[in-house]
């Protein structure tokens, strides 16, 4: 039972990046959630810290024992890590070690559009888990219609599992979320410059003009997704953003992985294209006579015109941006890659 001399500590770890956004987003408020559920004084501190594992990508228990070690002042420790965990294709949200006083809860598997009122459920069934049997109130209340707690295979806790069917995909899109696509696309300014400069070509060539005339509404899609394409392609061989697994045991968290580093990669260059699209077709709208244009093409112009001449010159622009995105930092790259910040965990442990 705690203590009613003293306030009950709470310590909210995360890993860097969106995990620590996420934590503090909710801290105040879980503070307040755990004061009335505990029905007492209690405090709520945070701080960012990297979670290890091994070279099996497994969780390293040793870092779950250094976090009570290290946190020795606290009642219980819960960290959030941007890890996708998950035990034989079942998605792991949240595992909880009573001896330790310490709950792992995963960001990933909470999905792309966790709310502040899922992560504070989560945190709060987990705290109750952690707590001697009959404080505070029934831990289920907490449960999620869309999980459901059970024994972990080590048998020193209990672990907080996602649907079979929905945790894969709702992990994976946790995974491209996490991955910052947003944060992401700056770090193509070769990419960005190259395109620009070559769409711009398409502002004033009137054979590109009359090509984007010509190509069916079919055949102008097909450029911009084989535009798309290629560069998702080029970058994925260029820095070497594919995971192989190094055994069976780890096939499936690599299908997690690649499939995150796809999808982040095409929301990257979709953002991208656009980007280029609206900037060649304000440009165009500028520059391109409208008199000028209808001569060009021999019929009436109208604004569907404009949007097809940005449309196919920017995907000629990201054809380019491949090319140019070899002037731009790997290493920012590969970093948008779950695969290649895991391995950075094995390597801090190891050093």
């Amino acid at each position: 039972m705690p203590d009613p001399a003293k306030p009950f500590h709470i310590r909210l770890l995360a890993d860097p990046g969106l995990p620590t956004r996420r934590v503090n987003s909710i801290q105040e408020d879980f503070a307040q959630d755990a004061r009335r559920l505990l029905d007492g004084e209690v405090t709520v501190s945070s701080a960012t810290r990297m979670l290890r594992i091994r070279p099996d990508a497994t969780l390293d228990i040793d870092a779950v024992r250094e976090m009570e070690e290290d946190h020795a002042e606290a009642d219980a420790v819960i960290m959030l890590t941007e890890i996708p965990r998950h035990t034989k294709g079942h998605p792991l949200i949240s595992e909880i070690f009573p001896e330790n006083k310490v709950a792992i809860v995963s960001c990933p598997t909470l999905g792309a559009w966790a709310t502040k009122s899922r992560i504070r459920k989560v945190f709060t069934g987990s705290l109750l888990r952690l707590l001697p049997s009959g404080t505070g109130p029934d831990p289920k209340k907490f449960d999620q219609r869309w999980s459901r707690w059970r024994a972990t295979e080590r048998g020193e806790g209990l672990g907080l599992f996602a649907h079979t069917l929905t945790g894969g995909p709702r992990t994976v899109l946790g995974m491209v979320l996490g991955n910052d696509p947003l944060r992401t696309v700056p770090k193509l300014s070769g990419a960005l410059a190259a395109g620009a400069a070559t769409g711009a070509f398409g502002i004033f060539y009137s054979s590109i003009w009359q090509m984007a005339d010509a190509l069916s509404p079919l055949r102008l899609v097909l450029v911009g997704l084989a535009a798309v394409t290629t560069m998702i392609i080029w970058l994925i061989i260029r820095d070497g953003l594919w995971d192989r697994p190094k055994n069976r045991s780890l096939a499936t968290v690599v299908t997690l992985y690649n499939g995150s580093t796809a999808i982040t990669l095409l929301a990257c260059i979709l953002m991208f294209y656009l980007f280029l699209v609206g900037v060649i077709f304000v440009a165009g709208l500028v520059i391109i006579d409208a008199e000028y244009l209808a001569m060009t093409l021999g019929s009436d112009v109208t604004v569907l015109n404009y949007l097809n001449i940005a449309w196919f010159s920017a995907g000629m622009g990201v054809f380019a941006g491949a090319i140019g995105s070899s002037f731009d930092s790997g290493v920012d790259l590969r970093r948008l890659t779950h695969g290649q910040r895991e391995r950075q965990r094995e390597y801090t442990e190891s050093a």
